[in-house]
């Protein structure tokens, strides 16, 4: 391996996020509705997981699914589930179903680690939480369109274009890429891999499961997979808990396009953070002085890349690592080690030091292999919703946001696969549905790199009376247990064990 494709490989392991990082409305597709499923026969959880899971011991078990809802007597998928019981029978409300985010993120040990990391023993004893693999994700019929770091598809986010050449370039390259997912699609997963088929699934879970309705607590791009649930099966939806929320039941070229708008509003708290540093990593002495160090950085990697790590890769990198203000030491570290001239082996062990785990977006510390990973989200992405077709469309789109959204504009308004995309779509989206319960808490920090606040608003007003958003003046990617501000923890929890949704939208200060 050359020393850059070493740099592409810790640098894709950074970088490969989705959503933090996702049909017609009510019950779309016939068989949607089928009977009610077999019970869930619960046993030892697969090696890695108990490991992951530690010292928390989880159950481990599968539900039987549809391939195609479409054809509900066809083909059938095996979904992995897992389980932290409630031990207290008499606080014991029902189950709560977790997704991670992603779309991609495996959530079987999220159970666990969210115990781990100090969720209230109150919610434990209210709820059976329950983790899963989502169809087409670790252990529930995986899919895989051959990506490797070395290749020239190895992130979610696309590359920061740095004019309209680029963006006609990068057309050809994820032309192929579409290409290749279709090619390599021999058990015909791929087209069924839909937030609707999802939320499917989790009905699926819920019956097999001898619930009559489920609670939900959903990150990222769990949001759009708990706003269709909650949509598609109003009536058996619990207590639902959307925390730091992308704005719809999908992800679309406007919510790709919004994460420049999170970098703009949250990178002031990394240069502030860093010019009180100043005397330690010299990056500037303001707030201004540490935002050009950045594009002074970003432009010379641009004209002259350190074995293979060029400006679109720093840009990406921080992009990561804004997720949460314990990584701005290590961004600090690596932009210093850049700005002194440090060699390639320094790069690729501050990138390597920095994973998907760190990027505290509700995932698990060990993610799907990377092809997994990036297989799911186009899949998901790509089939929720018509994307543009037209590659003008796209260097218009990166012209725009290149002036409006300097810092990362570029890259989010850049093309995707998904213009390219050989499935036709089954179904709309889904619908937002305002009529049912109010039962839907939204949690939004004020400022958050892939779902700026912005995102809590847009679902606020589309389910109207049946939400509350509760704005949190806190930094990062994750409110609920990922975030330490009490207002929001305690909200959150009071909500999740008594049922208390607050009467108005709530502002939570600083913690």
């Amino acid at each position: 391996m050359t020393r850059g494709r070493g740099i592409r490989r810790s640098a894709a392991l950074a970088v490969a996020l989705g959503l933090g990082l996702s049909g017609s409305l009510v019950a779309g597709p016939a068989g949607a509705e089928e009977k009610e499923g077999p019970s869930v026969r619960w046993g030892t959880c697969p090696e890695d997981v108990a490991a992951e899971a530690a010292p928390v011991v989880l159950e481990c078990g599968t539900v039987p699914v549809p391939k195609d809802y479409a054809d509900p007597d066809g083909g059938r998928i095996e979904l992995m589930i897992s389980r932290l019981a409630s031990t207290d029978p008499d606080k014991r409300r029902g189950t709560l179903m977790l997704n991670p985010g992603g779309p991609g993120g495996s959530g079987l040990s999220q159970p666990a680690f969210l115990a781990n990391r100090g969720i209230p023993s109150e919610v434990l004893d209210t709820y059976d939480v329950i983790g899963m693999d989502t169809r087409g994700i670790g252990r529930s019929a995986p899919v895989a369109c051959g990506f490797t770091p070395e290749g020239p598809y190895f992130a979610n986010i696309p590359p920061y274009a740095v004019d309209d050449a680029a963006v006609t370039a990068r057309a050809k390259v994820v032309k192929k890429v579409a290409e290749q997912c279709a090619e390599r699609d021999e058990d015909g997963v791929l087209p069924h891999l839909t937030t609707a088929n999802t939320a499917r699934d989790l009905d699926r879970i819920r019956a097999a499961l001898g619930e009559e309705r489920t609670s939900f607590l959903g990150y990222s791009y769990g949001t759009a997979l708990g706003a269709a649930y909650a949509s598609m099966f109003p009536e058996r939806s619990d207590r639902i808990v959307l925390d730091s929320n992308i704005g719809d039941t999908h992800l679309d070229r406007d919510g790709m396009r919004r994460f420049a708008l999170g970098v703009e509003q949250t990178f002031p708290d990394f240069a502030r953070w860093a010019a009180a540093r100043h005397d330690s990593y010299g990056l500037g002495r303001t707030p201004a002085e540490v935002r050009r160090t950045y594009f002074t950085l970003a432009e010379r990697l641009d004209e002259k890349p350190v074995d293979g790590f060029d400006g679109g890769m720093l840009r990406q990198i921080t992009f990561s690592f804004l997720f949460k203000e314990v990584q701005y030491s290590k961004l600090a570290q690596l932009w210093q080690t850049m700005k002194s001239g440090g060699d390639s082996k320094d790069l690729r062990t501050l990138v390597a030091r920095s994973g998907p785990a760190d990027q505290g977006d509700g995932t698990a510390d060990t993610p799907p292999s990377l092809d997994n990973q990036l297989s799911v989200f186009l899949a998901v992405s790509c089939n929720d919703v018509k994307w543009p077709t037209s590659v003008d469309t796209y260097r218009k789109g990166v012209a725009e946001d290149r002036a409006r959204y300097p810092m990362f504009g570029a890259a989010a308004a850049n093309i995707l696969p998904c213009a390219f995309w050989p499935y036709a779509r089954a179904e709309k989206p889904v619908a937002i549905n305002d009529d049912g319960p109010r039962n839907i808490l939204l949690v939004q920090n004020l400022r958050d790199v892939p779902t700026p606040h912005v995102g809590g608003k847009l679902l606020r007003q589309k389910f109207a009376d049946r939400s509350r958003l509760v704005s949190v003046d806190d930094s990062g990617h994750g409110v609920y247990v990922y975030g330490d501000n009490p207002c929001a923890l305690n909200t959150t929890t009071r909500y999740l064990v008594d049922g208390k949704m607050p009467k108005m939208d709530a502002f939570c200060p600083a913690g």
